[in-house]
């Protein structure tokens, strides 16, 4: 990583600028005791045009057949599907991810939770309507900083797949 990428906010800023993808940082001001972190990123940024399915949340999932934790991307308005995101990374059936766990394998807290930059790579789901979108945001790796990133970079910074993964 270059001087910038050492200077980064988080590890997920890091990852964008060594990866020299183009992006945006779309700081908010959190309020302590918020815990709908998706809805609070909404609410602050609607004033910049950006449709509130541009916005994407990340989920950590359990998956069976071992503790092994995986990531799901969708947007923020939509229920992430278990059985779908299992299916999507080869499994039978996911569950949610303890919170705790989540943040131990991650490095970062609940509510800031980025698909990029994590303490260890782990299997990457994205819901498909991300590609409808020129540019999509996810959080960047601390609540109320969110990074605006073309789908296709993050979905090659995050290795991830594709899949319909939102119930209903």
């Amino acid at each position: 990583m270059g001087s910038k990428a050492a200077k980064a906010a988080t590890p997920a800023v890091a990852a964008v600028i060594a990866a020299g993808v183009d992006y945006a940082l779309l700081p908010y001001e959190h309020r302590p005791g918020e815990n709908a972190f998706g809805d609070e990123a909404v609410r602050a940024l609607a004033g910049s045009g950006l449709a509130s399915e541009q916005v994407f949340k990340t989920l950590l999932i359990s998956l069976d057949r071992g503790p092994e934790l995986a990531v799901a991307v969708i947007p923020v308005p939509a229920t992430l599907s278990l059985k779908a995101a299992a299916a999507a990374l080869g499994r039978g059936k996911a569950t949610m991810a303890d919170p705790a766990a989540a943040e131990r394998s991650s490095g970062y807290v609940v509510g800031g939770i980025s698909p990029l930059g994590q303490r260890k790579p782990l299997p990457t789901v994205i819901d498909s309507s991300a590609l409808t979108w020129d540019r999509i945001l996810c959080s960047a790796g601390k609540r109320g900083l969110q990074l605006a990133l073309a789908p296709a970079d993050l979905l090659r910074l995050a290795n991830a797949v594709t899949a319909s993964i939102t119930a209903g």
